[in-house]
C-alpha cells in the first residue's frame, strides 16, 4: 500500500505544478494590433434559445470589432428562438437567421447547424458561440489578438462560469479542476501530440481558410464532444491551436440546477480523458479517495503536506478559472461525489449507446 500512497502523492504533486502553470500562463497576454475593420462572421447555432438569444445579440452588436456579419442557425426550435432573430433581423442588416429544413440522418443537430453556417459565412475568421455566452465589447477583439499573437489556426476560450444554484456549484466547477489541474494550457500551441488538446464549444474561432479546407463539422459529424474531437484533428493535421481561460469578457452560465448540469456533464466528461473510462474512473478515485492509503501508511508531515496540496490545487484551479476559491474548498466533497454520479450517468449512457439531450436521442 505504501507504493500507492507514494503515487497518489505524486500525482497530487503534478496536479498542483500543472494547475500553477496554468494560472501563470492565464496572466499571459501577447498584445498585437489588429485590424477592426477585418469580417468577422459571428456564427450561433440556437434550438429553443427563446430566454437566451436576445441577450447575446443585443450584446454582439455592441462589439469593438466594426465589421461583423452575424448568422443564427434555427434549429427546428419549437418556442419562439426564430421570431426573436427575425425581430433583430429588422433593425440589424448584420444579422441573419437561416431555417432548418432539417437534420440529415447521421448527423447531430448542433455540427449540423455550425455546418450550414459555415456554408453561408464570408468573414476572415469564424466564431462559432453558443447562444447561453455572455460576452463583452471586447471579447471578439482579444480572441483575433491571441489568434495572431499565438500564430494559431483555431483558438478556443473556457468561459468564466457563472454559478447561481447548490447544483451548479457542486457540478460545474469539476470541468475547470479537470482541464486545469490536468492539461497544461501553455504546451497546446506547441506540441504535436493531439492528446495535449482540448476545446470548448462556447467559444471557437477559426481561420476561415483552413476550416474551409477541413470542413471540421463535417469530419466530425456523429460525435456528441465535437469541440474536443475538432481540436484534436486540428493538431493530427498539423495545425496550430490554443486553448485558454476567459475572464469576465466571456462569461456563461451553462446549467442552472443539478440534474440539467449532470445530465450535461454525463455526455462529454470521459471525452476529456480521451474516451477511456478506466481513465476517468482512476481519475474520480484517486482524486477522492486517495487520502486513505496516504493517512495509512505515510508520516503526519507527509499527510498533512499531501492535504495542503490537494487544497492548494483547488485554490489555484479556482483562481485560474475566475471561480470562488474558499467556496470550491468548502465544496470540495460534495463536488466529488458529483463527480461520480456523473460518471456513473455516462456509463449508463455508454452501455445503452444513447442518451437524450434536447428532445433528441444522441447515439454514444
Amino acid at each position: 500500500m505504501i507504493y500507492l500512497a507514494y503515487f497518489v502523492i505524486a500525482f497530487s504533486i503534478l496536479q498542483l505544478i500543472i494547475a500553477l502553470s496554468n494560472g501563470l500562463f492565464s496572466l499571459f497576454h501577447k498584445k498585437t494590433e489588429i485590424d477592426r475593420t477585418v469580417v468577422v462572421s459571428v456564427l450561433i447555432p440556437a434550438r429553443n434559445e427563446e430566454e437566451r438569444i436576445g441577450t447575446l445579440l443585443t450584446q454582439l452588436t455592441k462589439q469593438q470589432q466594426q465589421t461583423l456579419e452575424i448568422l443564427v442557425f434555427d434549429d427546428q426550435s419549437t418556442d419562439n428562438t426564430a421570431a426573436i432573430v427575425q425581430s433583430f433581423e429588422k433593425i440589424d442588416s448584420r444579422i441573419r437567421l437561416i431555417q432548418s429544413m432539417g437534420l440529415p440522418e447521421d448527423w447531430l443537430g448542433k455540427n449540423f447547424g455550425c455546418h450550414c453556417l459555415a456554408k453561408e459565412a464570408k468573414g476572415r475568421y469564424f466564431l462559432f458561440l453558443d447562444a447561453d455566452v455572455l460576452i463583452n465589447e471586447n471579447a471578439i477583439t482579444k480572441g483575433i489578438q491571441k489568434m495572431q499573437g499565438f500564430k494559431l489556426q483555431f483558438l478556443s476560450i473556457f468561459p468564466k462560469q457563472e454559478l447561481f444554484s447548490f447544483g451548479e456549484k457542486i457540478t460545474v466547477p469539476l470541468m475547470n479542476y479537470i482541464l486545469v489541474s490536468l492539461l497544461p494550457l501553455a504546451l497546446v500551441p506547441y506540441s504535436r501530440f493531439s492528446s495535449i488538446a482540448a476545446a470548448n464549444g462556447q467559444y471557437m474561432l477559426f481561420d476561415a481558410t483552413i476550416y474551409k479546407q477541413l470542413l471540421p463539422h463535417a469530419t466530425v459529424k456523429n460525435k456528441p464532444v465535437e469541440d474536443i474531437a475538432i481540436a484534436r484533428l486540428y493538431k493530427k493535421k498539423g495545425y496550430r491551436i490554443g486553448c485558454f481561460l476567459g475572464d469576465n469578457a466571456i462569461r456563461c452560465r451553462m446549467y442552472t440546477g443539478f440534474e440539467e448540469a449532470s445530465k450535461g456533464f454525463s455526455k462529454n466528461i470521459i471525452a476529456y480523458f480521451g474516451n477511456s473510462s478506466i481513465l476517468a474512473i482512476a481519475f474520480w478515485l484517486i482524486s477522492s479517495v486517495g487520502f486513505i492509503p496516504v493517512l495509512l501508511t505515510c508520516s503526519a508531515t507527509i499527510s498533512w503536506a499531501y492535504i495542503t496540496s490537494i487544497f492548494l490545487t483547488r485554490i489555484l484551479v479556482s483562481l485560474a478559472s475566475k471561480q470562488n476559491p474558499i467556496c470550491n474548498c468548502l465544496l470540495l466533497i460534495p463536488q466529488q461525489l458529483s463527480m461520480g454520479y456523473i460518471l456513473i450517468k455516462s456509463l449508463r449512457n455508454k452501455q445503452k449507446q444513447a442518451f437524450i439531450w434536447k428532445e433528441r436521442t444522441i447515439l454514444c
